[in-house]
């Protein structure tokens, strides 16, 4: 074990600990209201301590929007008396990352998570309970996924170069800009 933990240490390995994000205040337009936004809140607050979310958009140095959150179930598969026996679940999260001038630093992104679960009209009941615990748990990984989309490297890199220009009073003025002077997406 000693010998084990000396070589990973000796080549670099460590834990990931702590990403925080670029800037210190967050507004977001997703409430916390619902499991999802809250469990958001909590998981962006442990991986970024020193960003705190605020409560109006004039207060934050970036904007997290919602455009939509989407949760599909279909039938994939049919016995021969016609019932269902398996489901697709599929749970779509749109969402842009801006910064508190509204250009963006990161466009609109979709993630998507999908599962199949199979299903047994017999057990109705506690199939429909394992199939709300399989979208908990898809919106778990897809809080996860966004977490670590904010707190990559290209998001701080776009952030920093966002700050560092002069206002543009429209979009169209940021296109005007060189390709080499635009915020690295």
């Amino acid at each position: 074990m000693v010998l084990l933990s000396l070589v990973l240490t000796a080549c670099g390995f460590h834990l990931k600990g702590v990403s925080p994000l670029p800037f210190d205040t967050l507004y977001t337009n997703i409430t916390d209201n619902s499991a999802f936004g809250a469990n958001l809140r909590r998981t962006l607050s442990a991986s970024s301590p020193q960003t705190r979310f605020v409560e109006r958009p004039q207060e934050a140095e970036a904007l997290l929007q919602q455009l939509s959150l989407n949760r599909n179930q279909r039938e994939i598969s049919i016995n021969a008396k016609g019932q269902v026996e398996e489901y697709e679940l599929q749970l779509t999260f749109v969402f842009e990352l801006l910064d508190a001038k509204g250009r963006p630093i990161l466009p609109p992104t979709t993630l998507n998570v999908i599962r199949e679960v199979p299903y047994d009209a017999e057990a109705v009941q506690a199939k429909d309970s394992e199939i709300e615990m399989i979208f908990r748990d898809m919106e778990q990984s897809l809080i996860n996924r966004i977490v670590r989309r904010l707190s990559s490297p290209d998001v701080a890199s776009a952030y920093h170069f966002l700050r560092s220009q002069p206002e543009a009073s429209s979009m169209e003025e940021m296109e005007l800009l060189p390709a080499r002077e635009q915020a690295p997406l």
